[in-house]
Parts: C-alpha cells; sequence; structure tokens
C-alpha cells in the first residue's frame, strides 16, 4: 500500500487504524504523512470514544438532554476533514482539535 493509502485508511475505524500502524512499522524509511494522519486519527477516535461514553452516561441520567447526541455529528464532520487531508496529502491538522494529537502518541513514530 502506498502513503496515500495508509493515510486514509487511519481514520477508517480502529482496524483500519491499526492496518495502517503495522504497515507503516513494516517500511524502512517511516513515512511522515502516514505517522501523522495515525497520531490524528487515533486522537479522534479517543475524542470519539469519550465523547459518546460521557455522553451516554448523561442522556441516560438525565433524557431531557438527548440533544447533546448531536456533538457527534461535530465529530464526524472532524473526521471527514482529517480523511479530506490525507487524500489530499497534506499535514493539516484535524479543526479545533488536530494541535494537540501532534506531539502526542510517541508510540507511533
Amino acid at each position: 500500500m502506498n502513503n496515500k493509502t495508509l493515510s486514509i485508511l487511519s481514520y477508517i475505524t480502529i482496524i483500519g487504524w491499526i492496518i495502517a500502524y503495522v504497515k507503516n512499522k513494516d517500511v524502512t524509511p517511516k513515512s511522515d504523512l502516514v505517522t501523522y494522519h495515525l497520531k490524528q486519527g487515533f486522537g479522534i477516535f479517543l475524542i470519539s470514544l469519550i465523547t459518546n461514553i460521557i455522553l451516554s452516561v448523561v442522556v441516560s441520567i438525565l433524557p431531557a438532554l438527548f440533544f447533546l447526541s448531536y456533538v457527534g455529528y461535530a465529530i464526524l464532520i472532524l473526521w471527514i476533514f482529517g480523511i479530506i487531508n490525507a487524500a489530499n496529502e497534506q499535514k493539516k491538522p484535524i479543526p479545533v482539535v488536530g494541535k494537540i494529537f501532534e506531539d502526542k502518541f510517541d508510540f507511533v513514530n
């Protein structure tokens, strides 16, 4: 697989992320593009997971706050931005939260 494909794959579920991670580890000169998008993809996955857990608890306690479930659409839009950046082979952070992940997740390097 080429770097563009691995970069896009790093956003497609956690299974796609694992495949891209393993393939990137096998390549001798590691691609900065793939590593960057692996970090961004893992960060958006963690935000999605944590947000869904918190919202599930809050909405089950206070059903009147069901409208908070629309936060998931914002995460979906951020995820799409990440895929578009990967498809264009750009190392641009995901809007709003992407800068946070640029220096995190050192295990990806």
